[in-house]
C-alpha cells in the first residue's frame, strides 16, 4: 500500500488532484495530525479532526424508551441516545402539518444541529428519520415557496443544498431511515447519508421535473453515483416514484423491511446498524469515511495515495495500541477516540 502511494506516478496524481480535494471541502489537519513522508503539508477533509465534546442538556423522555430528548425546535428533535446506544444521535424531522417539507426554519434548525454534531467528538453515528408516521420528507415547502419572489427562490434552494451538503460531510457514519414518503428534497437528504434503509411501503423519487424544475439539492449528482447514470436519468426524466422493494432492487437503499405496527421498521433497522458501528475505533471510522468519499472522486492511483495518507492517521493513535492489546488479551477493546 505504502509503496504504491509513494511511487512517483502516485504522488504526481496526488499533487494533480489537490485542487479537486480542496474544492471538495478539505481543511488543514490539526496539530496532532501529520501526513506521512512526501505527503506532509497536503490537505485532507475535516473529517479527521475532532474538537471538543459539548453535550446538550435537559429535554423530555423519548418515545419507546430509546433515549433522552433534546429540544432544539418543534420542527426538529435531536436526541443523544443513552446506555448501550451512547454515541448514536437521532435527527427527527417533525413538521406533520407540512409533510416534513423544508421550510426556512427547518433548514435553519438542521444547519444548527449539524454544525454542533460535526464538532462533537463523542458522536459516533447519526440517524436521520421522521417523527411523523408515513412521511420522511416531502421536499420543499411549496406553500412557503409560492409566496417567494423569483429572486428569493434561488438563495433558498442554495440554503437547502448547503445543509444537505453539510450532512453529507459529517465525519461520522450517517443513516437515513425511510419509513414513509421521501420526495424531491426529501430523497436528496437521504442520498446525502452514507446508508439508506427503507420500509417496503415507503415511496421515494426525484419528482421535480413535474414542476418544470430539476433536483436542486444534489439529486442530479448523488443519484447517478448511487445507482448509475442511465437509470438515474430515467428516474429523473420520468419523475417516477419507487417503493421500498423497487428502491432496493436498483441499489437506492441497502435494506428494505416490511413495515411494523409502530411504523418505524426502517428506524429500528437503522438503529441496529448504528449499534454495529459503535464498537469500532472512532478515528478509524472517521478516516475510513474520508478515504472512501474522497477516493471515489479521483482515479485509483490517487485514491490509493489518499488511503495511505488516511491510514497514517491511525498509526500514532492510542486506540490502535488498545486494539492490539485487546486482541492479545482476548477481550473487547475500550476505544476512546484518541
Amino acid at each position: 500500500m505504502a509503496a504504491a502511494a509513494a511511487a512517483p506516478g502516485a504522488l504526481g496524481a496526488w499533487q494533480a488532484g489537490r485542487a479537486r480535494l480542496v474544492a471538495a471541502g478539505c481543511a488543514p489537519l490539526g496539530p496532532r495530525w501529520t501526513l506521512p513522508g512526501s505527503l506532509a503539508g497536503q490537505r485532507l477533509g475535516p473529517a479527521i479532526r475532532a474538537r471538543g465534546w459539548a453535550p446538550a442538556a435537559g429535554g423530555l423522555p423519548s418515545r419507546r424508551g430509546y433515549s433522552s430528548e433534546v429540544k432544539t425546535d418543534d420542527e426538529l428533535r435531536v436526541r443523544y441516545l443513552e446506555e448501550e446506544n451512547r454515541g448514536i444521535v437521532v435527527l427527527g424531522i417533525n413538521r406533520a402539518h407540512a409533510k416534513n417539507s423544508f421550510s426556512k426554519n427547518l433548514v435553519k434548525m438542521l444547519s444548527k444541529a449539524v454544525d454542533s454534531l460535526k464538532s462533537d467528538k463523542k458522536v459516533r453515528t447519526v440517524i436521520v428519520r421522521s417523527e411523523v408516521p408515513g412521511i420522511f420528507c416531502a421536499g420543499a415547502d411549496l406553500k412557503e415557496r409560492v409566496k417567494m419572489s423569483s429572486s428569493e427562490v434561488g438563495p433558498f434552494v442554495s440554503k437547502i443544498r448547503a445543509v444537505i451538503n453539510e450532512i453529507a460531510n459529517l465525519p461520522v457514519p450517517t443513516i437515513a431511515a425511510l419509513d414513509g414518503l421521501a420526495l424531491g428534497g426529501g430523497l436528496e437528504l437521504a442520498l446525502a447519508c452514507d446508508i439508506r434503509v427503507a420500509a417496503s411501503s415507503a415511496k421515494m423519487g426525484l419528482v421535480e421535473t413535474k414542476l418544470a424544475i430539476i433536483p436542486g439539492g444534489g439529486g442530479t449528482q448523488r443519484l447517478p453515483r448511487a445507482i448509475g447514470m442511465s437509470l438515474a436519468k430515467e428516474l429523473i426524466f420520468s419523475a417516477r416514484v419507487l417503493d421500498g422493494q423497487e428502491a432496493k432492487a436498483v441499489g437506492l437503499v441497502s435494506h428494505v423491511l416490511e413495515q411494523n405496527q409502530e411504523g418505524d421498521a426502517a428506524y429500528r433497522k437503522a438503529l441496529d446498524l448504528a449499534r454495529e458501528f459503535l464498537p469500532q475505533g472512532p478515528v478509524a471510522m472517521r478516516v475510513a469515511k474520508l478515504a472512501i468519499n474522497q477516493g471515489m472522486e479521483v482515479d485509483l492511483v490517487t485514491g490509493l495515495a489518499i488511503e495511505e495518507a488516511c491510514y497514517a492517521q491511525t498509526i500514532p493513535t492510542k486506540d490502535r495500541l488498545e486494539g492490539l492489546l485487546a486482541f492479545k488479551e482476548k477481550r473487547s477493546p475500550r476505544y476512546k477516540g484518541e
